[in-house]
């Protein structure tokens, strides 16, 4: 709707010409309320992001947000890989399926502390594709940040979809600052050579990097008790230090995380005394200490 033209006094919205655009601008404004109301109530946004995909992004994101939760915290995890969510999958839940509430969908609750948002929930069959082009997908986002009733949260934790593209630009976006971004990587350099320009797609969002973490850190032998380093090792640790950012640790190669991961079972449950599931608490711990230093 121009300037000079507005609905006379004696025309609903509903019949004027220009209804649609009124309605349009109304929603988007009804939307953009709604989303700082959201966001208002979480203490903490943080995307975990990877510059190239199978790094496990997804396991250091579901195993960083059921260690916050373990600790008391009151957290969100935002599934927002929409071509593969696999977070329910991870975590047993992907039976499960969000309810309306009076304050808009509710999440599910995985357990104490942590409750989850999925395209996976959505979908009524987990074997078909979501062909969706980029303004689809944002509006998506929108509606999980705006529409769902997180409540109040200390943490909401993001599961970017890999690389420096359309979607995790999206969610930047919406989720505004601050922001904060914990970056995954392998210790391959072609892993290594992604997640620096995650660090600097971080840098020019003006998000936050908290640290870079050195997912599939070594393999301890079940003979020996030895350390294979099948991806290398230790190149995590020397990105951050070039690139000025805090290092966030390292997690070893577990089959356990493996088999837990296709059953729905976390580490932090299937052995957790073990030095995996310590290294995800101490991931939590670092990354609770960056935010409060920060």
């Amino acid at each position: 709707m121009s300037e000079n033209t507005k609905c006379s006094s004696d025309t609903s919205c509903g019949t004027c010409g220009t209804a649609a655009s009124c309605d349009a601008a109304a929603k988007a404004k009804h939307m953009e309320v709604n989303l700082q109301n959201r966001l208002s109530k979480i203490r903490y946004r943080i995307a975990v992001m990877s510059g190239k995909g199978g790094v496990g992004k997804s396991t250091v994101a579901v195993n960083l947000a059921v260690a916050l939760a373990r600790s008391g915290r009151s957290v969100g995890l935002l599934d927002a890989d929409v071509h593969g969510p696999n977070v329910p999958k991870m975590l047993g839940i992907d039976h499960m399926v969000p309810s309306m509430g009076v304050n808009g969908m509710s999440p599910v609750v995985a357990s104490d502390n942590l409750k989850v948002i999925s395209m996976a929930f959505l979908l009524e069959d987990p074997d078909t594709p979501v062909v969706w082009r980029g303004p689809m997908k944002h509006s998506l986002f929108q509606q999980f940040l705006s529409d769902v009733d997180w409540g109040s949260l200390d943490y909401l934790i993001v599961d970017l979809p890999p690389g420096t593209g359309d979607e995790p630009l999206s969610i930047a976006q919406l989720l505004g600052q601050p922001l904060w971004a914990v970056i995954v990587t392998t210790p391959q350099d072609v892993a290594l050579l992604d997640s620096r320009k995650s660090v600097v797609f971080a840098r020019t969002l003006e998000m936050k990097t908290l640290g870079i973490i050195e997912n599939m850190s070594g393999l301890a032998c079940p003979h020996c008790g030895g350390v294979i380093d099948l991806f290398k090792t230790g190149g995590g640790a020397k990105a951050a230090l070039e690139l000025g950012v805090p290092f966030l640790g390292a997690i070893p190669i577990d089959p356990q995380i493996v088999t837990g991961g296709d059953a729905g079972v976390t580490i932090e449950s299937a052995d957790p005394k073990g030095s995996s599931a310590e290294a995800f608490r101490g991931l939590a711990r670092q990354v609770e200490t960056e935010i409060w230093q920060g």
